[in-house]
C-alpha cells in the first residue's frame, strides 16, 4: 500500500528542524509549541514572506579555501542575541523560493531533466583519466547508466587544495559533492562544543552528499591535512541525476533496512541515509566475499541467500595454518564484516557464498559516519563470537587477531 505524503509536509518539517538546529532550545516541546502556534497565527493573518523575515537558513557561503577566509556571522552582520531576539516563525509558502539553497524543495519523481541546463567543464585527457579513476569505486555512481555517468563526469571540475584548507564546515549549506583525487583529509565533528576528529580520507573517497540529499546543513568539517586535489560536482547536477537515481533505490530497500534489528537504535532519517549509500553485489555459489587476513574496506548485510563464515587457526607446534573451520552462517537480514571495521584490524575470518546470494555493501567511510549509534551493539557481539570460538576450538582466542 502506497502512502501519499501531504502537500507541504516536507517543507514544514524541514523549516522546523532547521530552526531547532539554529536555536538549540533546551525545551524542545515548548519550542515546538511556540513555533507552530506563531506559524498558524501568521498564516491566519494572511502574512507573506518579506525580505525582513528571519529565514530558516543563512545564505550559502560556498567552499572555504585558505586564500579567502570564511566570514563569521558577526562579520556578515547576522550576530544574534538569543536572550533578546523575539522568536519569529517563518511562513511556509510553496510559491516562494527561500534564500538558502538548503531550503530548496525537491521531488525526484517530478523533476524534469529537460528543465535543467547540462553543465560541461572542459578537461584535458589527463584530467579525464584521473577523474574516471577517482570515481570508479564511488558507491553513489554505481547504479548510474552510461549516459548519466557521462553527464556527471562532464559537470565535475577540479580544485587544488593546500594543507589546512577547509573544504566544508559543519553547519554550512551544501553547495558541492566532492570526490578525492589525491591528498589526505580529516573528518571533524563538534561534539558537546568540542571539535573531534572522527575519521579521515587517504587519497581516495568522497564526501558532502548528505547535505545535498536531505537539504540539511553540513554534518561535519573536512580539513585538508596535506596538499592535494578534489573533484567537485555542483548541487544542481547532483540533485538532478544522483538524488533522482537514489530515490528509486530507496523505494526498493527502505522497508528491508527498517526491518533490521541492529539498526533500531538509528532514527528513521538515519536509516534512510543508510539506504542511499549502500551498493548491491551478487555472488555465486562458493565465491569468496572476504578473505581472512585481508584489509577491511566494506561492511555487508545479507539481502538474500546464505553466507558461510570460516576461520583458520595456527597450530601451536608449527606455523602452518590448520584447515579452515566453519564458525557461523548468516541469512537474510544478518550482517558480517563489521569486526575488522570496529577494531581497525585485518579480517579475522573468511566469508563464502552458499548458493547464489545478494548482499548490501557499505564502504568504510559511510560505515564510520552513519553507523556510530550501532557501534555498541556490534562491540557487544564480539563477546558472542568469542564464546562460539571457545566452544569450537576449546581455548580462548582473540578474534581481533587473524593470526591467533
Amino acid at each position: 500500500m502506497s502512502i501519499e505524503i501531504p502537500e507541504g509536509l516536507t517543507e514544514l518539517l524541514q523549516s522546523f528542524t532547521v530552526e531547532v538546529l539554529r536555536k538549540q532550545p533546551e525545551d524542545l516541546l515548548e519550542f515546538a509549541l511556540q513555533y507552530f502556534t506563531q506559524l498558524k497565527e501568521s498564516q491566519s493573518q494572511g502574512a507573506t514572506l518579506s525580505h525582513g523575515m528571519d529565514l530558516p537558513f543563512r545564505h550559502s557561503k560556498g567552499v572555504n579555501f585558505a586564500d579567502e577566509p570564511m566570514q563569521t556571522d558577526s562579520e556578515n552582520g547576522d550576530e544574534e542575541d538569543d536572550d533578546e531576539e523575539e522568536f519569529v516563525a517563518p511562513v511556509i509558502s510553496r510559491f516562494s523560493r527561500r534564500a538558502s539553497v538548503c531550503a530548496e524543495a525537491f521531488n525526484p519523481d517530478e523533476e524534469d531533466d529537460d528543465t535543467e541546463k547540462r553543465i560541461i567543464n572542459p578537461k584535458t585527457d589527463d584530467q579525464r583519466q584521473r577523474l574516471q579513476e577517482a570515481c570508479k569505486d564511488i558507491l553513489l555512481f554505481k547504479s548510474l547508466d552510461q549516459e548519466q555517468m557521462s553527464q556527471v563526469l562532464d559537470a565535475m571540475f577540479e580544485k587544488q587544495v593546500e594543507c589546512g584548507d577547509h573544504i566544508i564546515d559543519q553547519g554550512d549549506d551544501g553547495d558541492n559533492f566532492y570526490v578525492i583525487d589525491r591528498g589526505t583529509y580529516d573528518i571533524l565533528v563538534k561534539i558537546d562544543g568540542v571539535e573531534k576528529c572522527v575519521g579521515g580520507y587517504d587519497n581516495r573517497g568522497s564526501f558532502g552528499e548528505l547535505a545535498l540529499m536531505y537539504n540539511t546543513p553540513r554534518a561535519a568539517t573536512i580539513v585538508a591535512t596535506s596538499a592535494g586535489a578534489i573533484w567537485c560536482l555542483d548541487r544542481a547536477t547532483f540533485r538532478r541525476i544522483i538524488v533522482k537515481n537514489n530515490a528509486k533505490k530507496r523505494r526498493m530497500y527502505e522497508n528491508f533496512i527498517e526491518s533490521l534489528p541492529f539498526l533500531k537504535s538509528l532514527e528513521l532519517s538515519e536509516r534512510l541515509k543508510v539506504v542511499d549509500v549502500i551498493d548491491t553485489k551478487n555472488y555465486s555459489d562458493g565465491e569468496q566475499i572476504i578473505a581472512q587476513g585481508d584489509g577491511a574496506d566494506s561492511f555487508f548485510i545479507v539481502e538474500s541467500g546464505e553466507v558461510k563464515i570460516t576461520m583458520k587457526t595456527k597450530s601451536k607446534a608449527d606455523s602452518e595454518d590448520n584447515e579452515a573451520v566453519e564458525i557461523a552462517r548468516y541469512s537474510r537480514g544478518q550482517y558480517f564484516g563489521e569486526l575488522a571495521l570496529v577494531t581497525n584490524k585485518p579480517r579475522a575470518a573468511s566469508a563464502y557464498a552458499v548458493g547464489n546470494i545478494k548482499c548490501l555493501v557499505m564502504d568504510v567511510q559511510a560505515f564510520e559516519r552513519l553507523l556510530g549509534p550501532c557501534m555498541e551493539i556490534m562491540k557487544r557481539n564480539i563477546a558472542n563470537y568469542e564464546e562460539q570460538l571457545v566452544a569450537l576450538f576449546g581455548t580462548n582466542m582473540d578474534i581481533t587477531d587473524p593470526s591467533s
